[in-house]
């Protein structure tokens, strides 16, 4: 079966939706992945190169682009992760092409037409889908359908092997791969203001992140912050942390699995939902980037034995 997956991956964008059709792309082995992406600005294409999957360039998010090469490549199953594609666009892509299965990712509560659909966050709520989606669509919705890469899964298996410094906190952020409201350099000052104890911090990064030089030059010569770009080894990155701060995105996922502490800053749109349920189950979180809170959650972590 020819399998096409509809994504992005920008400096505006973000990271996120390639890395987690790469592991959505592991479940079909047998199959023939195809991604379909633009060369946008900042984007992660090389990603999908390193894991030997077929690139087919799209000069613009247009349902006639898309329609063509869905015909050309004969595809059995379209996988749509791309908050620019909605009900209409997919209706149409049925009706021209109606064998074609329809599997779309959702983490806002849209409405859409659709074979399949999966929310793998764990504040995803099915109920939330009546209506929203055809009767015989088949709903993926929670913790049970979270996309882990295999690192995850092998790091959980070695956690209790770590044996951490009590000496040394240790911080790991990560503000996604683009960190587009530039937020890295001032969570590492709000950190340095109110340490008075011996703190690492692990923070990662892409090339993908416009701010990048600023913040390579700020990491620079500071003995306690290791800078991690295009890293392989965030999970033991994370197991190796005391707490992590973090966007209430697939980044949540991964930490909650991994049980890690967390403070969690909302950056975008599409994670409300993800916010909203944090908030409510106690965990700490942030609306936007507040430093008089943040400082004070900093502390709290800090001083916990």
């Amino acid at each position: 079966m020819n399998i096409l997956i509809r994504a992005d991956s920008s400096s505006y964008i973000g990271t996120g939706h390639i890395m987690r059709d790469l592991v959505l792309a592991k479940q079909f082995p047998k199959d023939n992945i195809i991604f379909a992406t633009q060369n946008l600005q900042g984007n992660i294409n090389h990603k999908i190169v390193e894991e030997n999957y077929q690139i087919e360039l799209l000069k613009t998010n247009n349902f006639e682009d898309l329609n063509q090469l869905i015909k050309k490549l004969n595809i059995s199953m379209i996988i749509i992760d791309h908050y620019d594609i909605n009900y209409n666009f997919e209706k149409k892509l049925k009706e021209e092409n109606p064998t074609l299965k329809i599997f779309v990712f959702d983490d806002t509560y849209e409405k859409h037409y659709c074979d399949i659909l999966l929310n793998h966050n764990i504040s995803a709520n099915e109920e939330k889908y009546i209506n929203l989606v055809p009767k015989n669509c088949e709903l993926r919705c929670g913790k049970k359908h979270t996309l882990l890469r295999k690192e995850f899964l092998e790091a959980k298996k070695q956690q209790n092997t770590i044996t951490k410094n009590v000496k040394v906190k240790t911080i790991f952020i990560a503000m996604g791969g683009a960190d587009h409201k530039n937020l890295n350099i001032k969570i590492l000052k709000a950190i340095n203001k109110v340490s008075n104890k011996s703190i690492k911090v692990n923070i990662v990064t892409t090339i993908a992140n416009k701010n990048l030089e600023k913040l390579t030059k700020y990491c620079k010569n500071k003995k306690w912050i290791n800078l991690y770009i295009n890293s392989n080894e965030i999970a033991n990155l994370m197991i190796k942390s005391d707490f992590a701060i973090v966007t209430p995105s697939v980044t949540v996922n991964e930490v909650y699995y991994l049980d890690i502490p967390f403070i969690a800053i909302k950056t975008a749109k599409n994670q409300i939902d993800m916010y909203k349920y944090l908030k409510k189950n106690g965990y700490y979180v942030m609306k936007e980037l507040n430093k008089k809170i943040l400082k004070k959650y900093i502390k709290l972590f800090l001083e916990k034995k």
